[in-house]
């Protein structure tokens, strides 16, 4: 049976360079770095001091200012992120109220869920009992809240649910609700990922786990996938959300289309609880399956945004997974990581890397790979876009994202053919 066509017709964007998605890539394409040092809680004793954090914004036009102050920010981030993709989609108040909500549906997973309500739920009962706990506590902790609140405000129906499959969430939900859109349960779907862990029970964690750069002295140097200097990853958080349809459904209101969803696929290495496979095989697998979802060949495939977080073993594992799948054609490849200037936002990171996607396939412009001033020489002849952005024309992309527990995903995007 001949699949369903799945465009993107919005993209929402609460990030360390702002929530509009123009902007945000006009950062990326400079070469920017939004790390910096953490300012908004003490963190003097942490060995890691410094995170790609969302500034304090108005959220008055998206939010009711007395929900907005209640509501856990990994919610806030979801609810302006998906109301702004909408309003790049064209779905205003009055458009809106002309949907068959019954066919519109929410998926925007979360890592870790609402870090700072437990945080400072914890701090509560230690310090002052139970009875002060709020009401609101374990509503506004759990993962599927932000998407809830998100239909709750918008009368949407359809599938709503979230998925935590830790860094590789938001990848793992833009493929469950295409899935529903092919399977003809809903028309028009909001999808992505949101996280808010720069907190200091979400510092504390990372830092004990020793997964953290500490190049506290040049912060904004931190983050360097592939590049043989790197110490850790570095935190970042918001949320990336997308608008997918059915082509028909774009088509028959007129939406804007900024690019095709071709496929997706989701595996797992079964194998450790944080590292990946170092021979890269679950990874080779996931890609293997995206493209043959995707029904085009790999040869089509030019571009890749990586998930490459500045591990040492992480990064590595997936360069040999690409050069394992693509073998000659892999000197074609271009291969960028958004990371190295936001650092990793974790549940968040797929939505967010599948807007840069996007959005180089509608500018035709790659951004750059920065601070990576001694690359591993495991790269080989795919070129990593160091430092300066490159104009180039995708004709395939994939984004990849993987999470702790060996959960793997990728995702690919081409440019809108009407036939």
């Amino acid at each position: 049976m001949k699949k369903k066509r799945i465009v993107v017709t919005g993209m929402g964007i609460v990030s360390c360079f702002g929530n509009e998605v123009e902007p945000f890539y006009d950062a990326l394409l400079e070469g920017r770095s939004g790390v910096t040092p953490i300012t908004h809680f003490p963190c003097d004793e942490f060995p890691t001091r410094f995170a790609a954090s969302v500034p304090e914004f108005d959220t008055t036009q998206y939010i009711e200012r007395k929900q907005a102050r209640r509501i856990d920010p990994f919610i806030r981030f979801t609810i302006v992120a998906g109301k702004k993709a909408l309003e790049m989609a064209n779905l205003f108040p009055e458009e809106i109220e002309k949907l068959q909500k019954a066919r519109c549906g929410i998926i925007v997973g979360s890592g870790m869920g609402g870090l700072s309500t437990f945080y400072e739920g914890t701090h509560m009962l230690v310090t002052r009992g139970h009875k002060r706990i709020t009401p609101f506590f374990i509503p506004y902790i759990i993962t599927n809240m932000g998407g809830a609140l998100l239909a709750i405000d918008l009368g949407f129906l359809g599938p709503n649910y979230s998925i935590s499959t830790a860094c590789a969430t938001a990848n793992y939900s833009i493929c469950a609700a295409a899935n529903h859109i092919r399977l003809g349960q809903a028309d028009l779907m909001i999808c992505g990922g949101a996280e808010a862990a720069v907190s200091p029970i979400g510092l504390a964690g990372f830092v004990a786990n020793k997964a953290l750069s500490e190049r506290n002295d040049e912060p904004e140097k931190a983050s360097r996938p592939w590049d043989r200097s790197r110490d850790g990853f570095v935190v970042g958080e918001g949320a990336g959300v997308l608008i997918l349809e059915s082509l028909e459904h774009a088509q028959a209101r007129g939406a804007p289309i900024l690019a095709e969803y071709l496929g997706g696929a989701v595996t797992c290495d079964a194998y450790h609880m944080t590292a990946p496979r170092e021979d890269g095989e679950g990874v080779r697998f996931c890609i293997e399956e995206a493209l043959k979802d995707s029904g085009r060949p790999k040869e089509e495939v030019n571009y890749i945004n990586a998930h490459a977080t500045s591990t040492s073993i992480g990064d590595m594992a997936e360069v040999e997974a690409i050069h394992k799948v693509f073998g000659p054609h892999a000197k074609n490849l271009k291969m960028n990581a958004t990371k190295s200037m936001i650092g990793h936002c974790l549940g968040a990171s797929g939505g967010i890397e599948a807007i840069a996607t996007v959005e180089a396939i509608r500018r035709g412009k790659l951004h750059p790979t920065i601070n990576l001033d001694t690359p591993e020489e495991g790269l080989g002849e795919i070129d990593p876009v160091a430092y300066t952005a490159q104009d180039f024309e995708v004709q395939v992309a994939l984004s990849n994202s993987f999470g702790f527990g060996g959960h793997n995903s990728a995702v690919a995007f081409a440019p809108y053919m009407s036939s």
